[in-house]
């Protein structure tokens, strides 16, 4: 397994990281014999992040993970990465929402305290312009949330504290330019790098502004998340969680799923775009991991045999954009 530094926190996290969401559906579910399976499999592979949150199936991501976990002796240090959404009312002291979640988090992840929390919802000028989103004043002003994400780490409950990349780019970067944030997780994925890399606005859908460029200056540490684009780069059927989520519906998995079929015809099999798709994101000198959503042991064995291959040359990386472009 590759390391790699994540921004500035000191931390050496693994190229893949264990995605613990509802796409895959693994750690939402109950089969615990095959939770415990995958994730002991990671393990041995020598994956050390583990990435849930609070939402992850009302609870049970993290009820699963701690489970898993708990069975799990080694000698290398496994970091845990939760997630807090606030879920805005007339209150206007947001910290009690903020400490409440960790509280319970740690309660169903059978931990004293995680590496990570990272905030949930997304970023922009107005409460409610996209689903659970909020204001950088709901994070920063006086009784905001990142005063009640301190709180808690101060208690020491958590180490280090992130934000999930979605929203609106100059929001998000209002944020981060208070380098309160260690790191963020973005979509970014052979489909749509565009909150990485400079991407017409007609290949990307939705444009996320390039906002990671920012986060890379301000050594930030950066996940990649959606890499296979909810499994369309994978050749999959939408998940039953694609099916009502109102964060990516429906309709965009079906637009990514055409341009898979425009790919394959290029690359030559859906293998081969799979693996295609992986490298990209591995490849990105900005990325320090990549979250992947595994929910079979021999889907974690692929991954970690791909990172073992040297990475894409900025040649190679530039050949798969061109890629989108004839797609």
């Amino acid at each position: 397994m590759e390391y790699r530094p994540l921004g500035n926190t000191g931390i050496l996290v693994s190229a893949i990281s264990f995605g613990a969401g509802p796409v895959s559906g693994l750690l939402t579910g109950n089969a615990i014999d095959t939770q415990r399976e995958v994730v002991r499999k990671a393990v041995d592979l020598g994956v050390n992040w583990f990435d849930t949150a609070a939402t992850y199936g009302n609870g049970q991501s993290e009820l699963s993970l701690g489970a898993a976990l708990a069975d799990i002796r080694t000698d290398h240090p496994l970091h845990v990465a939760t997630k807090v959404r606030v879920q805005l009312t007339s209150q206007t002291d947001l910290r009690p929402l903020v400490v409440e979640s960790v509280k319970e988090s740690l309660a169903r992840l059978r931990l004293p305290k995680v590496t990570l929390l990272q905030l949930h919802n997304s970023i922009t000028h107005q409460r409610n312009d996209q689903p659970t989103s909020i204001t950088p004043e709901d994070v920063l002003g006086a009784r905001g949330i990142l005063e009640g994400m301190k709180e808690v780490r101060d208690a020491g409950w958590v180490d280090h504290l992130g934000l999930t990349g979605i929203g609106d780019a100059d929001a998000l970067c209002t944020v981060m330019r208070t380098r309160e944030f260690a790191s963020i997780q973005a979509p970014v994925h052979l489909l749509n790098p565009s909150a990485l890399r400079q991407t017409p606005p007609q290949l990307c859908d939705p444009d996320f502004g390039g906002f990671l460029r920012t986060a890379h200056s301000l050594g930030m540490g950066i996940f990649a998340i959606r890499v296979f684009a909810a499994g369309a780069l994978l050749g999959a059927a939408p998940s039953p969680h694609t099916l009502k989520t109102p964060f990516f519906p429906l309709a965009l998995y079906q637009r990514d799923e055409a341009r898979v079929q425009k790919l394959v015809q290029q690359l030559g099999s859906v293998s081969v775009v799979r693996k295609a798709a992986l490298q990209y994101t591995l490849s990105l000198p900005e990325i320090a991991s990549s979250i992947i959503g595994f929910g079979q042991v021999d889907h974690v064995e692929m991954a970690a045999q791909i990172v073992e291959e040297p990475r894409l040359s900025p040649a190679e990386l530039a050949s798969l954009e061109h890629c989108l472009i004839v797609a």
